[in-house]
């Protein structure tokens, strides 16, 4: 056996027992959290320690643009550096040969991380915590819909078909007999997710006509991203063995409810190991109140990055099972901040703003990054919430992407604690993209304009 996969984890290892490794895949997710890299044999791969990708891949919008976002060197496309994480080296059991992918981190030619990394930015924010004796953890719930293939953009999204030969049924929240009409996906994603060693805590249905939640075990940020972008992939090629497909957008049919990355926060002390959002007692402390006030007072400079796309602003719609304000309420789902049923020692604090659309190293690093600008400044949270939240006459989130990137540009301590370099490149490639949505007639704009004005 080849040195370097003595590395491997001890899944991928078995994965490979009694087989020939065929091909290695060094990947990095770029913005969006579409993973770029290159595919080699697993001969060449052995030969070397690590190669590179031009740092061009940060500046492409998610229409396949360039967005002008180099700096002052220009557009020259330098390489970067890209060296293997082996501890996230996992199989890719769709393939017809035996096949591992490898999470790579980047670097520039000087071994600095690159700012634009989502990676290195979600690492920058873990780096916070620990700096503060803090150690962040999470837990993030994958919501998501199972439709019809789409091969015509100017087609609206429809339901997949079940087993029962008719289209899955929307209002069917936490129903065995919804799940089972498309039962042979959902073997194939448990399959491919233990192949993978990932290890999933339920699967439930939602309210939407073939919309999944799966949820996953808490832990470190870091680990727990690198499994939602495995995942995000592994659920795309389940389906795909289905015929139909898999959508994270947020908002993908209307009127069904759109899909969210909730985001469950805790944080311990490195020290201890206890919860600080808990004293000896039991109670509520200080800590998780200036949590949540972080939460409260940056999440919206922080929109841009959990609602990255112009359809995500369609999931925020009141009584749709998506949030409109960032109240913060005990046990309460109508508000945007949830306190979970849970005992002292598993105290956290969930997010529920975040949209499926989201990078996941971003939106955790974030959300994760306004949460510390809560602690280490003090803030205090409005009085919980108790009733319907749907309720209230007014929103607290931007209501656009044009109006969320301008609260972004503004938001100097969010941006401190993400990277100003990182900012700035993800703000220039979001305007970009804005600018190339403003460029395509909808269908919408042909029915009703066309020929009435």
């Amino acid at each position: 056996m080849a040195d370097w996969i003595t590395k491997l984890p001890e899944v991928t290892q078995q994965y490979l027992s009694g087989h020939t490794l065929d091909e290695v895949e060094c990947i990095i997710g770029d913005l969006p959290g579409i993973a770029r890299g290159k595919a080699m044999p697993a001969t060449k791969f052995a030969k070397q320690s690590q190669f590179y990708l031009p740092n061009s891949i940060f500046f492409q919008t998610i229409a396949g643009g360039w967005a002008e976002a180099a700096g002052d060197e220009g557009f020259t496309e330098p390489d970067m550096v890209l060296k293997p994480d082996f501890s996230t080296a996992s199989a890719a059991p769709w393939t017809a040969d035996y096949t591992v992918q490898i999470i790579h981190d980047a670097f520039d030619q000087k071994g600095r991380p690159v700012a634009m990394s989502p990676r290195n930015v979600l690492r920058r924010v873990v780096e916070l915590y620990r700096k503060k004796g803090w150690r962040p953890v999470v837990a993030p719930e994958m919501e998501f819909y199972l439709v019809a293939r789409n091969t015509d953009p100017a087609q609206p999204i429809e339901a997949m078909m079940g087993r029962s030969g008719r289209p899955a049924a929307a209002r069917q929240a936490y129903s065995m007999s919804a799940v089972d009409e498309y039962g042979p996906v959902v073997d194939d994603i448990y399959d491919f997710a233990e192949a993978q060693g990932l290890e999933i805590d339920g699967i439930t249905q939602e309210g939407g006509a073939g919309q999944v939640e799966i949820n996953l075990r808490h832990g470190n940020p870091i680990k727990l991203a690198d499994e939602v972008f495995f995942f995000k992939r592994l659920i795309r090629e389940a389906a795909l063995r289905h015929d139909c497909f898999a959508t994270f957008m947020a908002k993908p049919i209307s009127g069904e409810p759109g899909s969210a990355m909730h985001i469950h926060h805790s944080v311990t002390d490195m020290g201890t190991g206890q919860n600080i959002f808990s004293g000896p007692q039991g109670g509520e402390t200080e800590a998780f109140f200036n949590f949540i006030g972080g939460l409260q007072t940056h999440l919206p400079s922080a929109i841009a990055v959990l609602a990255p796309y112009v359809n995500s602003y369609r999931r925020y719609v009141r009584d749709h099972a998506a949030p409109i304000n960032l109240a913060w309420g005990r046990d309460n789902r109508t508000t945007g901040l949830r306190i979970p049923i849970a005992g002292p020692e598993s105290r956290r604090v969930e997010n529920r703003v975040a949209g499926m659309d989201c990078n996941p190293y971003l939106g955790i690093a974030a959300s994760l990054a306004c949460g510390y600008l809560g602690l280490i400044s003090g803030e205090r949270p409005s009085a919980s919430f108790k009733g319907d939240a749907y309720e209230t006459s007014e929103s607290d989130l931007p209501q656009s992407l044009h109006e969320a990137l301008a609260l972004f540009a503004e938001a100097d301590g969010l941006r401190d604690a993400l990277g100003e370099e990182f900012c700035r490149v993800y703000e220039i490639v979001k305007r970009t993209e804005y600018d190339e949505f403003l460029e395509e007639i909808s269908p919408w704009e042909r029915e009703h304009l066309l020929l009435n004005v």
